[in-house]
């Protein structure tokens, strides 16, 4: 029988930095900051780089209206950070926070002026908003069944943490020619999503010379989704552990060095591979790892985080229920029972340890001051530990199987304990127009409008489905890789504007591949709805036995195929008969289709 073997570093770890102390001190001057800028002294152009640096993004609202973005590494979280959520949400923002597809938490309408506040409060529980937004080294995600997996290669949580704690206020990352994101899944499975980052790391293992399993990573580049979006490409075979953060680090300089800082739109990693070539990206990301022994910032063998946690894979049962996981899961319910339903859509089963992990569906996202506390509470009571998912949902991890009930019971009592993971419902969208300066439609409208469709028709738990929306073509609601994606566009019709959608069908992402999804057609956004029923209903009708949403595509001809039975969605009644139809969902005035300057929600 082979083995798995984790070497010990074979260079001094360097101790972990003390960042509280690093954040009094740009807490400070970043308050100093906002006062010269309502003064006058500081222009609008150096305060932004400042403010985005510092977490914080101004709201289309315009004003001293701002958005907070909490990062929480690897989507982890305690007790003490869910009561700050709580009383954050009420003192501060508008009694709720929003969970993002990376893993942050943000809170909008915050008094610029009070803004200092936030960031020592969050501070105080071990938090921050340091380069959650701007040219910078973004939040650091991984896969939110990282550590309680029965898949997994490696435990990815502590090297998330260790590669977001080497950047966070690293030199290097301060002024990119555009932000940079890292991603961690623990196997192919990929439920992190590495496959459209910047850099994307998948754990793997090889086989030694002597027969021992050595567990590493294969790292992927260039990554990214926005209006053009890119596949990750592989960097090498296989990375050491003792040479990932080293790897991260070089190509963050090769992107550092030659990234387009005179053009933003196309100055991510993404177009550098696409002016040089990925095979001279290669060669110049190992040839800075090479000479990196030498820098000053060298983050040198195995980081203490790994050492003092470790990173041994959670392993997997050898018999009994093992859970599948992943995009195209096919959830089935079988029951009456509310309890039941919940557990057959939203407990992963199939640890080594017995133990099992249960999702709180969180509705676009948006959780309440109650929930937040209710959160906490549940937390200690059951010692979990707990995640934010890419999905914007929450995940309680390390529990046995006969906890379950309980545990649905106290998400019952908080509104959390509907099945909603992996299930057509779970409709994942950006804040859209509501909040950000460049989003062209009310995204969340059209995700509340799509769910309550679903619901009406019968369709909301349909398993294997994932639907995703953008309120502009940026792809901060990861519309490309979802099976039914939807952003927001302007249409004109009868001389008027009005909102609209384009859709995109069979987005996929999974087992180190990915695959956007391809356009079908534009739609009002009233009649988006009705077009997102159309096709989960066609696929919950002509679907096989296990067949994924990608297999009935396929064999349905494809999004221009199933987009012809769509066509006659594509039509906009006059404004007399319809005036509905030129107004945004949640707003009251005639539809405009004008934004504000960029500064890059997600």
């Amino acid at each position: 029988m082979t083995t798995i073997s984790f070497n010990p570093a074979i260079a001094p770890a360097p101790f972990p930095r003390d960042l509280y102390e690093e954040q009094m001190r740009d807490i400070a001057r970043f308050e100093i900051a906002i006062d010269q800028f309502l003064k006058g002294e500081i222009s609008d152009d150096v305060f932004r780089v400042m403010r985005l640096n510092n977490g914080i993004y101004g709201q289309r609202q315009g004003g001293t209206n701002q958005m907070i973005r909490i990062k929480l590494p690897a989507g982890s979280i305690t007790p003490e950070q869910f009561d700050l959520m709580a009383d954050l949400s009420v003192e501060f923002s508008r009694g709720w926070g929003h969970i993002t597809t990376r893993q942050n938490i943000q809170f909008h309408y915050v008094d610029l002026r009070k803004v200092p506040e936030v960031m020592r409060r969050i501070a105080d529980v071990g938090l921050t908003s340091r380069e959650a937004c701007g040219d910078t080294v973004r939040n650091v995600m991984a896969c939110h069944l990282a550590g309680a997996c029965p898949y997994e290669k490696i435990d990815v949580t502590p090297w998330a943490e260790a590669t977001f704690r080497h950047f966070v206020r690293n030199p290097l990352g301060q002024r990119l020619p555009r932000k940079f994101k890292v991603n961690f899944s623990g196997c192919s499975t990929d439920c992190g999503q590495a496959m459209f980052n910047d850099v994307g790391v998948v754990a793997t293992t090889r086989t030694r010379e002597d027969g021992t399993i050595e567990p590493g990573f294969r790292i992927y580049i260039a990554g990214g989704l926005g209006a053009t979006p890119h596949p990750a490409l592989a960097l090498e075979d296989f990375t050491t552990r003792e040479d990932l953060l080293p790897t991260i680090e070089a190509a963050l300089r090769v992107f550092e060095q030659t990234g387009n800082r005179d053009n933003k739109l196309r100055a991510r990693l993404k177009w550098v591979v696409d002016q040089l070539g990925i095979d001279e990206v290669r060669r110049r990301v190992i040839k800075i790892r090479h000479t990196l022994p030498a820098s000053s910032t060298w983050p040198g063998g195995i980081p203490p985080e790994v050492i003092a946690a470790g990173d041994a894979a959670a392993g997997r049962l050898a018999e009994g229920e093992i859970s599948q996981v992943g995009q195209g899961v096919r959830v089935e319910l079988n029951s009456s029972d509310p309890f039941r339903r919940w557990e057959n859509a939203s407990v992963i089963r199939g640890a080594a340890n017995g133990t099992v992990s249960a999702v709180a569906y969180a509705a676009l996202g948006d959780i309440t001051a109650d929930q937040f506390r209710g959160l906490a509470a549940i937390q200690r009571h059951f010692q979990s530990d707990v995640r934010l998912t890419n999905r914007q949902n929450v995940v309680f991890r390390g529990l046995q199987p006969d906890q379950m009930r309980d545990l649905y019971d106290r998400l019952d009592a908080i509104g959390m304990a509907r099945p909603g993971a992996e299930l057509a419902r779970d409709v994942v969208a950006c804040p859209g127009a509501d909040t950000c300066n460049i989003a062209v439609t009310q995204s969340r409208g059209l995700a509340n409008a799509i769910g309550q469709k679903l619901e009406e028709e019968g369709l909301s738990e349909v398993g294997g489905v994932r639907i995703n929306i953008s309120g502009c073509t940026n792809s901060c609601g990861q519309h490309h890789a979802s099976d039914i994606g939807f952003f927001g566009a302007e249409r004109r019709a009868h001389g008027k504007s009005l909102p609209g959608y384009q859709m995109l069908l069979g987005g996929y992402v999974g087992e180190e591949q990915i695959h956007f999804g391809e356009k079908a057609l534009r739609l009002p956004a009233k009649n988006a709805p009705e077009g997102a029923a159309r096709v989960i209903r066609r696929f919950n009708d002509e679907r096989s036995a296990g067949e994924t949403f990608q297999g009935w595509l396929a064999r349905s001809g494809g999004a221009t195929a199933v987009a012809e039975g769509l066509k006659d969605l594509d039509n906009v009644p006059e404004p007399d008969a319809a005036p509905d139809f030129f107004i945004d969902y949640g707003e009251t005035g005639p539809f405009s289709g004008e934004v504000g300057d960029s500064e890059c929600a997600v």
